[in-house]
């Protein structure tokens, strides 16, 4: 089964946690502090590989998940960080956010990356918070935590040639008689239930065509897996449009596969076509052949009869393919619109509502990282958290909305009591 859709759940490391210590040595008695930053996280990051070819190693494995940053050590020691966490993905695979559904990633180049999800730094240490005015602090960070998303993979394969028609129009029969590919092939519609490509060599130059199943009225809309099918031909450069020949109207089947192709991508309806007629050793082939020929001619197209089964013609159209391709300019890959990865609206942007229980919940990327990040076994730490609080404007907004002493405050998985 062809593989093109997965959906992954990704989760970078932690950041190691800072260590809060003070320097203990003999004929040192006022030793400092010396606790180390804690390593920071492993990031996700998802690499296109030309050895992969569906997304089939996602159907067993959905959840991947970044190794933390160690903790820092004592005399200034850092921790250790995280190795990234590299997952290879197919050649051509679109990289969504499932909650957003943006584009984070069209993956088009042998080896290129793209970080999903980033690891967190690692906690400061206790010496980083030495101050003129604190020259022994008690307090660290912990590590700021790692991101974590789903994501949705799609797969749109990479090829110079699309073979489109209608279904039982021959497009495996042509595929696996000019190239190295063997598709199922049978006698009626809808054997072919998946894409496939296959490789011809013309000359020194290597072809790649794609076999798409066969299309049907409504394709753009997602009737018949048309969606599933469709995007595959959105990257290829030129379309071989295979016209049925024992079809009592193939220019009627004509007009609807171009439709479609429009109506689902403006631009498919725009890219150069061989119009094929095939099934040439059938005698109600060969009589439909001068009137579709004419009318094709007339609208502009490339035409060619062939017969696949007995191989007339192929040749002739693998050759006038290959000299289309070199005439057309160098057309680089259309990539997908793509947001920026880790770009948030505000990150000191907040809300605070009402809890079931009558306390307040404050919700904000900053202020629910900066609770995670504190040890609230410290004091020194926990007097910065509330510094953080009233710097991000958190303290007046609660105060605004009425908060009295003994409310419970909730921040992310933090249940906090309010004081003066």
């Amino acid at each position: 089964m062809f593989f093109d859709e997965a959906k992954i759940y990704v989760k970078s490391g932690d950041g190691g946690p800072g260590m809060m210590h003070f320097r203990r040595e003999a004929h040192v008695p006022r030793g400092g502090p010396d606790g180390g930053d804690g390593g920071r996280g492993g990031d996700v990051i998802l690499v296109a590989s030309p050895t992969v070819n569906t997304l089939i190693a996602f159907s067993r494995k959905q959840r991947f998940i970044a190794h933390n940053g160690a903790g820092g050590g004592a005399k200034s020691c850092t921790g250790a960080s995280a190795d990234d966490l590299r997952i290879n993905v197919p050649l051509g695979t679109v990289i969504r956010d499932v909650e957003t559904q943006a584009v984070i990633a069209d993956l088009i180049q042998p080896d290129q990356p793209v970080i999903v999800a980033k690891g967190g730094r690692g906690g400061r240490g206790n010496e980083r918070f030495v101050s003129s005015t604190n020259q022994a602090p008690r307090l660290a960070e912990k590590g700021e935590p790692g991101e974590e998303r789903w994501l949705k993979l799609e797969l749109k394969l990479i090829a110079d040639v699309g073979i489109v028609g209608v279904p039982n129009a021959g497009k495996s029969t042509l595929l696996s008689v000019i190239s190295n590919a063997r598709p199922k092939i049978a006698a009626y519609p809808f054997t072919t239930l998946e894409p496939s490509l296959g490789v011809v060599v013309v000359g020194d130059r290597d072809i790649v065509f794609a076999d798409i199943p066969g299309l049907v009225e409504g394709a753009h809309l997602g009737i018949g897996l048309g969606h599933a099918f469709l995007r595959h031909i959105q990257r290829t450069r030129i379309l071989v449009h295979l016209l049925n020949g024992e079809a009592e109207n193939p220019l009627a089947d004509f007009n609807q596969i171009n439709a479609e192709l429009a109506l689902f991508d403006p631009k498919l309806g725009e890219k150069p076509q061989i119009v094929v007629l095939n099934k040439m050793d059938l005698p109600e082939a060969q009589e439909r052949w001068p009137a579709v020929e004419a009318a094709l001619r007339e609208r502009g197209y490339e035409t060619m009869s062939i017969s696949a089964a007995t191989q007339r013609g192929t040749q002739d159209l693998v050759n006038r393919v290959a000299a289309m391709l070199a005439q057309l300019p160098a057309e680089p890959f259309v990539v997908e619109g793509e947001t920026p990865v880790y770009a948030l609206d505000n990150t000191k942007a907040f809300t605070i509502s009402r809890a079931a229980d009558g306390g307040y919940r404050v919700s904000g990327v900053e202020i629910e990282r900066a609770a995670k990040m504190t040890y609230w076994e410290l004091d020194e730490s926990a007097a910065r958290f509330q510094r953080i609080l009233a710097a991000l404007g958190i303290t007046r907004a609660l105060e605004e909305a009425g908060i009295q002493r003994g409310d419970t405050v909730y921040i992310g998985d933090y249940e906090l009591e309010w004081g003066d």
